[in-house]
Parts: structure tokens; sequence; C-alpha cells
């Protein structure tokens, strides 16, 4: 283990992957609670059209990604807001946007590279010093801002209608939660791929939601599956030279199975 640990760029990895845990499982919680589950698998396909574009005009990936999910989180809000679109429907239709997209600039390109292989299935070996620095960004920004609209974002979860009676401040907060679910997107692609993003959203959560008696409770249950699961996983997959991204998610399902088991002897 301590060989392990030696290892600069697995160091990286287990820094990055404690702090993507963190983001995507307290994000989590307050998306399946809102049942929007599936908008990180959303943002995901329509983050990959800004992992193309900049492999395509040689910029950064990770910040070309963060500019689209941006754009297509506030997208799927507009839609369900002002067009009337039903959640599911209107994360459809960003996905299939930014995948159209994405294959477009694929073919423009001359079809698939490495490079953009590892954005589909995940990297987190593979992280630079400005990846840990893009998603150390996104880390404290998620934290400062969950801890600063608490209130808003619980109401919100729970009850829409009355949080709306909040006002200018709910929805400030709103706006914030989806830029913020962008961000975690786009940082979670670098740990599991654009394919397998949605389970860190979701998993965590819902197997925290099996044990807690409060929603803060909910939130560090949540935290704790995650971070043992990336850690396990990233650890894990070095040693038996497998990909990353699929152990960690499989770890993920197996505490997930094993809390639907407890919960049901507990009963």
């Amino acid at each position: 283990m301590m060989d392990i640990l030696g290892l600069q760029f697995m160091q990286n990895a287990y820094i990055a992957g404690i702090m993507i845990a963190v983001i995507t499982s307290v994000l989590g919680v307050f998306l399946v609670l809102r049942q929007l589950s599936l908008i990180g698998d959303g943002l995901a396909h329509a983050s990959f059209a800004g992992v193309a574009a900049g492999l395509m005009t040689g910029t950064n990936p990770l910040i070309a990604a963060l500019v689209v999910a941006t754009i297509g989180s506030i997208g799927i809000h507009e839609l369900m807001e002002r067009a009337k679109a039903y959640g599911d429907s209107a994360i459809a239709l960003i996905l299939s946007t930014g995948m159209g997209l994405a294959v477009v600039m694929i073919g423009y390109t001359g079809g698939f590279t490495v490079d953009l292989f590892s954005y589909l299935f995940g990297s987190i070996l593979t992280l630079g010093t400005l990846d840990l620095w893009i998603i150390s960004g996104v880390f404290g920004l998620t934290m400062v801002s969950v801890y600063v609209f608490y209130d808003q974002l619980v109401l919100d979860s729970f009850n829409k209608e009355l949080a709306q009676l909040e006002g200018r401040m709910n929805r400030f907060a709103h706006y914030v939660f989806i830029v913020l679910t962008a961000m975690a997107v786009v940082v979670s692609i670098r740990a599991v791929g654009v394919l397998l993003v949605t389970a860190l959203i979701v998993i965590p959560a819902l197997t925290s939601l099996q044990f807690a008696e409060s929603f803060k409770e909910a939130l560090i249950y949540s935290s704790a599956v995650s971070v043992l699961s990336v850690l396990t996983g990233v650890t894990a997959a070095y040693s038996l030279d497998l990909p990353p991204s699929g152990v960690i998610v499989m770890i993920m399902v197996g505490m997930f199975a094993v809390s639907l088991l407890s919960e049901k002897i507990a009963k």
C-alpha cells in the first residue's frame, strides 16, 4: 500500500477522487429527491460536445466541457420552466443536441482518438496538475455554495411551490445549484467517463437514503459511501490492472445491494 501511495499519479487519483466523490454525492442527494437523477447522464452526454470541441481546437477539453455543460444545465431549466417540458423530456433534448454536435465534430476531425475514449470511459489515473486545480475549484465552490444556500436548497427539494415564495434568493440559489450540477458532472467525467457518470450522482444518494433519518445524515452517509467506493475502486483497479471507472461503479452497486439487504433484515 505504501508503494502505491508513493506514486505521483496515484496521489493525484486519490486526491481528485475524494473531491469528486464528495461533490457528486452531496449534490446527488438533492437531485434524487428532486426526481432529477438522470440530469447527470444528460449533461454528461451534452458535455461530450465540449470535450470534442476542446480536442478539435486545441483547448483544454475539461474547460470546454464545463462551458457546454453549464449552458446545457441552464437550457434544461429553461425548457422545464418556459417550454413546460417534463424533466426527462428536457434532459433528452439537451442530451441529443450535445451528442449530435459531438458526433459531427468527431466526424469532421476524422474519428475517435485515444483522448476521446478516455473521456468516454474515464481516466482518473492520468489526471494532471491542471485537472487537479479545476477539480479543487469546483469542490471549493460547491462546498461554500451548499453551506450558504443550504436552507433554500433543502426547501426546494421538498416543496418547490413554497420555495418559490422565497423570491429572488431562492431563484438565485436554484441557478447556482444547476450550474454546480453541471460542473460536478464534468469533473466526474475524468473519474468514470461520460457513460458512467450518473452512477456517482445517484447510487451513493440512494444508498444513504436507506439509513438516513435526516437530510444532513443523508449528505454525510452519501459522501462516506462515495469516498469509500472511489478510494477502494482506484486501489483495486490499479492492483488488478482493471479500468478504475468500472470497478468504482461496481463497488457502489455492491454497497447499495448490501444496504437493501440490511434494511430487509432490520425489518
